[in-house]
């Protein structure tokens, strides 16, 4: 049986020039680099929406993206059918060791009372979920009472962020949370299936609207840990290294910015030193 005897209409075909077009606006408006092979995913996310609103030409949904302020709220849902947000607790555990002994080491310092995390591109959460478990469990260890700590999530898809402060995981997901951290910070929803973050852990995450491409107006400084993974796969190579510099000019001293395997090569910063540790790409700001 086809899709149209499914009742499913395949993607709207796209001309060349409608594709370098819209490949345009994508790469300007979010970074976001579509190859030639990622056209049908370009061709799939877009005719899904225009359907949803009633449209069956290119064309028309262009000149609706570009109409000015009321533009912005489709641009909002099209941003989230673009990016993508696959993810996981704890994901890259060498990454995650990283930070945790880096945390260990700010701990012992009796003259610190404040750690400062951020989650760049923390798509539904899990990530940022993460730090803060990790985070809370090593303040708790240490018995540092006196250390306030906070992690500051940031997306560029509004939809993604909503359902991230909600910190509702399908079953699926709260099963890969290591069991300790899962029975402390977490609760089964009624339905038994759902996992929910405890309100604690919650208040400890702040969730904020950023688009990495804006990133010279975000009003962050002094982070202690930026963490990037998997964002920067689809931009180029330019782009990737002017958001990793913007990333490394906001740690604190000491601080550590870790970054995905393999996302960026043959960059470096003055005020930056890589740290030599397995399977992970990371940078600690000597000065």
């Amino acid at each position: 049986m086809t899709l149209t005897e499914w009742g499913i209409k395949p993607a709207l075909p796209m001309s060349d020039e409608q594709f370098e077009l819209w490949q345009a606006l994508v790469e300007v408006r979010i970074g976001i680099t579509v190859t030639p092979s990622r056209r049908s995913f370009l061709e799939i996310s877009l005719s899904t929406r225009m359907r949803e609103i009633g449209l069956d030409d290119y064309e028309t949904y262009y000149e609706r993206l570009m109409s000015g302020p009321a533009s912005s709220p489709e641009w909002i849902l099209l941003t989230d059918r673009l990016t993508v947000q696959e993810t996981s607790f704890f994901r890259h555990q060498s990454s995650f060791k990283l930070v945790e002994e880096h945390l260990k080491e700010l701990i012992k310092d009796n003259g610190r009372h404040s750690i400062n995390i951020w989650s760049a591109g923390c798509s539904s959460g899990e990530e940022a979920y993460s730090l803060a478990m990790l985070t809370d469990s090593l303040v708790e260890e240490r018995g540092r009472k006196d250390v306030f700590y906070g992690v500051t999530a940031t997306d560029i898809s509004l939809p993604t962020l909503i359902k991230a402060r909600q910190g509702i995981f399908a079953e699926r997901r709260g099963a890969t949370v290591p069991e300790g951290f899962r029975l402390k910070y977490m609760h089964q929803m009624p339905n038994h299936k759902d996992w929910q973050m405890n309100d604690a852990i919650r208040k400890r995450v702040a969730f904020s609207q950023l688009n990495l491409m804006d990133l010279e107006r975000a009003p962050f400084s002094e982070m202690d840990v930026i963490f990037c993974q998997n964002v920067l796969i689809y931009f180029r190579r330019f782009r990737k290294r002017d958001v990793v510099t913007q990333l490394a000019n906001r740690l604190a001293k000491g601080g550590i910015l870790v970054l995905g395997l393999g996302e960026i090569v043959d960059w470096s910063h003055p005020q930056l030193e890589r740290i030599d540790y397995p399977d992970t790409l990371a940078f600690k700001r000597v000065s």
